[in-house]
């Protein structure tokens, strides 16, 4: 009678960890479930500067498809954090003229400085805008309205960012 009670007993023990197990279980794959129901919105290249154009990861990469697609590089330095470089970027973003010119550019946005000193020839401010054409040399001679910062734009300065991309434009026809 004792086997029978000990027996008995561990069965039951058996039946209540099993039932415990599936228990945790469910609840395991039900947080799982839930964690990964919220899907992240991926984080694009364009960083909100305009999300139907084509932008470029890397710097390298930028270079290598201007020199190879004969188009012109340009490039933006902002911080995520930065209101001049958030004011700026909802200006481009919502100008229609600039970004359908931005379609005829290698486009790259950097949220971190390069190592190419080329690309901060008057200092490392944001944001800043510069223009490289597909011979790989920096358009220097492109510039925004500050004597001070002469990569530097603001949102009133769009019609003026505008026009340089067009320079830019009109110089690889010119000059190449």
């Amino acid at each position: 009678a004792m086997e029978k009670s000990y027996m008995s007993m561990f069965l039951l023990l058996i039946a209540i960890s099993c039932a415990l197990a599936k228990d945790a279980a469910k609840k395991e794959t039900k947080e799982t479930k839930e964690t990964t129901a919220k899907p992240k919105l991926p984080q694009t290249l364009s960083r909100g500067w305009g999300d139907q154009l084509i932008w470029t990861q890397t710097y390298e990469e930028a270079l290598f498809r201007s020199k190879h697609s004969n188009k012109p590089l340009m490039i933006i330095h902002h911080l995520d954090d930065c209101p001049h470089s958030q004011a700026l970027k909802k200006a481009f973003a919502e100008n229609k003229d600039v970004q359908k010119l931005a379609e005829k550019f290698i486009l790259l946005n950097l949220v971190y400085e390069t190592t190419d000193k080329n690309l901060a020839p008057d200092g490392q401010y944001v944001p800043r805008i510069l223009f490289i054409d597909p011979s790989l040399t920096v358009r220097a001679d492109i510039t925004g309205r500050y004597s001070n910062r002469l990569y530097a734009y603001e949102p009133t300065d769009i019609s003026l960012l505008h026009s340089n991309m067009q320079k830019a434009l009109k110089l690889l026809k010119t000059e190449l």
